[in-house]
């Protein structure tokens, strides 16, 4: 498998450093984003690094995306949302700031507006992992 030393979700793969876990297999995890565009917001990631949609193999892309639909069911009970968005970006022109591919799962609400990505704060891992817990017991 491969990694990247300096990768902060690489890191989150090795469990060296803290993240709120809600789904994982051999080949992808998923955990709640620590500057959530709503309280649920979930990332979903392959164990191995690969940049963006350009550079991941299909069959994984397949897996990932599995993964996703299961996370993203499991979130619109959890969070009572109204809808959930799915959002992919790849590359820094397209809004990627973290270059490990990954799938953003966001719940929405009827009538909301989400702030940009610059503008969003860290919440406390006590609450994240509390809204893990809940997302889990959903799956």
């Amino acid at each position: 498998m491969t990694f990247d030393e300096s990768c902060i979700f690489c890191k989150i793969v090795r469990k060296q450093a803290p993240s709120s876990i809600i789904y994982e297999d051999e080949t992808v995890i998923a955990f709640l984003d620590i500057r959530p565009l709503n309280m649920g917001h979930t990332l979903v990631i392959p164990k191995a690094h690969f940049v963006n949609i350009f550079d991941i193999p299909e069959e994984l892309l397949s897996q990932i995306y599995r993964a996703t639909k299961q996370v993203s069911l499991a979130t619109k009970k959890a969070t009572d949302s109204d809808g959930i968005s799915i959002i992919q970006q790849n590359g820094k022109a397209a809004g990627q700031d973290i270059f490990h591919f990954h799938a953003h799962i966001v719940p929405r609400f009827e009538g909301q507006k989400l702030p940009l990505f610059s503008e969003l704060k860290e919440v406390e891992r006590a609450k994240l992992d509390a809204m893990a817990k809940k997302i889990k017991q959903n799956l």
